[in-house]
Order: structure tokens, then C-alpha cells, then sequence
């Protein structure tokens, strides 16, 4: 077996693999003399069947099989001794396509190996951390929202019905002056304002006072649900019960059980550890940007053509289909990357392999409960289809890397920041609002 080198340019790698018939019909033969003690043919006692039949029997098939291994495993000792890691899978081609059996194999093969990654000293990174302190006034602002998503109605004395305000009332809706299922309800609570109905019910009822008899005419959206009643005129005979008013519920210990705490200053605790936590989460992806962004600016090293190529792609792709909703599936014209999504590409793909290289050098791992919990995650986007999801994950195990990926990016980074020189500077919590803006509009 021989191998030769007929590429060796920057990343680009390029062999020629040859396999002579003789290895092939060694091969070939070590298999039939390991299987003989066990095969069974008619005429022939198990294991005295004659070489010259078996290779007659399974011959082709073997030959298959040895020429395969054969380049394999020329393949997998030239990366063993050439320290090479192919950026993707390499590409093989059977050069003699005419072969015929008693022929030499002879097979090209390249490939894209990966860099070398230039060792950084991450103490000499400089970043600043932003601090938030969940102060008085951030705790007291969720309060009030909480007392405004716990409020209660109050009659509405004399008053006629704004929008917020409840309407208790019975209706009947008929289309054509027949009345349709599920169109007929008594002392439904209605919140105007609220979306619950079609649109311009809501709108029908502004106005309405207690003891009032109105019709409110409305026509179904052309995608209603019930085709039956899709695009349809309807009109809904209504008597209005009772009209209230919205009441926020008073900031005090029976809110706070509400929502599980003790009393008023155990949800005050809460609240203001849940705020810090999404300070500290919303402080973690500036830094974290500002860390890559350093990065980005300091490490250079050729980067394998074909990740680039294939990373501006997915780019492009993801773009366009976010740009074009409506469009389901793959059934589109081919879309070309432009120069921002090549860039951009570059980036993604230098500090993927530069992260990827920090983290074995530091043995980082994705444990098997981290991953656990990253599953059980996505799980919850899946209410009632849970089961078929943990299915999902267990048989795929691409997926599973896509879970493990930023679990991984995240530990490195993590490890990083440990040894760069992080300052933090406190500011409030509307500078941090800005710098997340900022971060979302690059």
C-alpha cells in the first residue's frame, strides 16, 4: 500500500492512495480462512468447504469489503502520522474508473486540515463587566406591575363601558338569522380591549351601560377556524348585565401570597433577586460580546475554505428564510451569500475553532446533567409532546451536539473570563437597557 502527496498548500491537503491486488487478494483471503471453520455448504461438512468454492461464493463481496478497509486504514495511520484533523469529512475518488478485478485501487483523496491555533494569553484582555443593583425603585416598579396583572373588577356605577373596563352579558350570534354553535354564552366576562372575540365585537360593546340591550354586527375573519363561518357576516343580540371597572390589587402581604411569598418584604427579597439575576444575565452577553470581540481582534490563522463556505451558506439561508416567512421548506432558488455574510462567516468560524482548541487544552466538558437539563429546556416548548421529544434527542445525535454547543462555548468562556483582567463598573439599570440595545442593533 502506498501513499503519495500530490497537494500540500496552505490548509489544502491532496494524496493518491494505492492499494495493490495482492494486498487485496491477501485480504481477501485472511477473511475466507477466518470464516472457513464456520461455513456450512451443501456436499461439504461445516468447515471443510474448499477455497477455491468459498472465494468462488463470496469472493466479490469480500473484495468489497477489503478494499474499503484497505483504504480506510491507509487513511486513518496517514492522519495518525501526519497529525492532521480534516476540517470535514475527505473527499475520495477512484481515479481508475474502468477498474476490473485483478486491477490495483488507486484512489485520490483531499481534504482541508485544520490550523494550527495560536496559543493567547487571555490575562492581557482587558473587559468591563456592568453592574446593576436591583435598587428600591426597580423593586417597587415590579410591584406595581405585579398589582396590575392581579386586578380585580369593581362595579361600574352609572358608567358607561371604556375600553379596559369588564361587561358581564348574555349574547346570541346568528348567521343568516339562524343561530350557530357556539355562538350563544350567559354572563360571559368580557375585558374590551382584550382581543378574547372577533375583531370589532370588542369595539361593538364601547358605550354600553348596565340593563342594555345591543346588537353588535361583526364578520368572521376569512381564516376563521370554522369554515362554516369563515368570512360571514354575523350579528350578536347582547344584554348587558353589569359593567366594572379594573381595581389594581393593593401592594400589600395578601399580594405577596399571591405569588408564594410570606408576606410583602419576602416579595420584595424575591423580586429583587430574580431582577439581579437578569441584570447579571443581560451584563454576561455584553461582556461576553465585548470578550469575542477582543478576540476577533487579536488572533489570527488561516481558516479551512470549505467551513467558511459552508457557515456564509447557512448565514445567507437563515436570513433569507427570517426575511421571507411565508416561505416554508427548502423549495426556493439557490441564495448567494453576500460579502457581510462571508464576514461574518469568517468571524463565527475563527472563533469557533479558537474556542473549540481552549477548551480541550482545559478539558472542558458538557456533563451529562447539563445536557440533561438543556433537553428537558426544549422540552417545555413541546407541552403534551414531551415523550416524542426525549425519543427525538435519544435517536438523533446531531441534535444532541446542536444542545451541547453553546454549553460548551458558554464553560469556555466562562474559563476565559477567570483569566482576563475584567473591571466592573456600576451603572443603572437604564445604561444597561442601552447597551442591550446597542448589542441587538450590530
Amino acid at each position: 500500500m502506498q501513499v503519495t502527496e500530490t497537494l500540500n498548500e496552505g490548509l489544502k491537503r491532496g494524496y493518491t492512495i494505492t492499494v495493490t491486488n495482492d494486498e487485496l487478494e491477501a485480504k481477501v483471503n485472511e477473511k475466507l480462512t477466518e470464516a472457513q471453520p464456520e461455513i456450512e455448504m451443501k456436499g461439504f461438512r461445516k468447515g471443510k468447504v474448499p477455497m477455491a468454492m468459498l472465494k468462488k461464493q463470496f469472493g466479490q463481496r469480500l473484495l468489497g469489503e477489503s478494499m474499503q478497509e484497505a483504504i480506510d486504514g491507509a487513511m486513518n495511520e496517514h492522519l495518525e502520522q501526519s497529525g492532521d484533523r480534516p476540517a470535514a469529512q475527505p473527499q475520495m475518488k477512484m481515479t481508475n474508473e474502468d477498474w476490473k478485478e485483478g486491477d490495483d485501487v488507486v484512489v485520490e483523496v483531499s481534504y482541508e486540515t485544520l490550523p494550527t491555533i495560536p496559543d493567547v494569553d487571555f490575562s492581557k484582555v482587558e473587559l468591563e463587566r456592568l453592574v446593576v443593583k436591583a435598587d428600591d425603585a426597580s423593586v417597587d416598579e415590579a410591584l406595581q406591575n405585579l398589582a396590575s396583572t392581579s386586578k380585580s373588577f369593581a362595579p361600574k356605577r352609572n358608567g358607561k363601558a371604556a375600553d379596559g373596563d369588564q361587561v358581564i352579558f348574555d349574547f346570541v350570534g346568528k348567521v343568516d338569522g339562524e343561530a350557530f354553535e357556539g355562538g350563544t354564552a350567559e354572563d360571559y366576562p368580557l375585558v374590551l380591549g382584550s382581543g378574547s372575540f372577533i375583531p370589532g365585537f370588542e369595539d361593538g360593546l364601547i358605550g354600553v351601560k348596565a340593563k342594555e340591550e345591543r346588537d353588535v354586527e361583526v364578520t368572521f375573519p376569512e381564516n376563521y377556524q370554522a369554515e362554516n363561518l369563515a368570512g360571514k357576516a354575523a350579528v350578536f343580540s347582547c344584554t348587558v348585565k353589569e359593567v366594572k371597572k379594573p381595581v389594581d390589587a393593593e401592594v400589600d402581604d395578601e399580594l405577596a401570597k399571591k405569588f408564594g411569598a410570606e408576606d410583602l418584604a419576602g416579595l420584595k427579597a424575591q423580586i429583587a433577586e430574580r431582577l439581579e439575576h437578569e441584570y447579571t444575565g443581560a451584563s454576561r452577553a455584553i461582556v461576553k460580546r465585548s470578550l469575542l470581540d477582543a478576540l476577533d481582534g487579536v488572533v489570527s490563522f488561516d481558516l479551512p475554505q470549505s467551513l467558511v463556505d459552508a457557515e456564509a451558506n447557512q448565514i445567507a439561508h437563515q436570513l433569507w428564510h427570517e426575511e421571507h416567512p411565508e416561505v416554508e421548506g427548502h423549495n426556493h432558488d439557490a441564495i448567494e451569500p453576500t460579502e457581510e455574510h462571508k464576514s461574518l462567516a469568517e468571524r463565527r468560524v475563527k472563533l469557533g475553532l479558537l474556542l473549540a482548541e481552549v477548551g480541550q487544552k482545559a478539558e472542558i466538558q458538557v456533563t451529562d446533567a447539563e445536557l440533561t437539563q438543556a433537553v428537558m429546556n426544549q422540552a417545555r416548548q413541546y407541552p403534551g409532546q414531551e415523550r416524542q421529544f426525549f425519543e427525538f434527542v435519544q435517536q438523533n445525535a446531531q441534535f444532541r451536539q446542536q444542545l451541547q454547543a453553546p454549553i460548551f462555548e458558554d464553560k469556555v468562556v466562562d474559563h476565559i473570563l477567570t483569566v482576563a483582567k475584567v473591571d466592573e463598573k456600576e451603572v443603572s439599570k437604564d445604561d444597561l437597557q442601552k447597551a442591550v440595545e446597542a448589542l441587538e442593533d450590530e
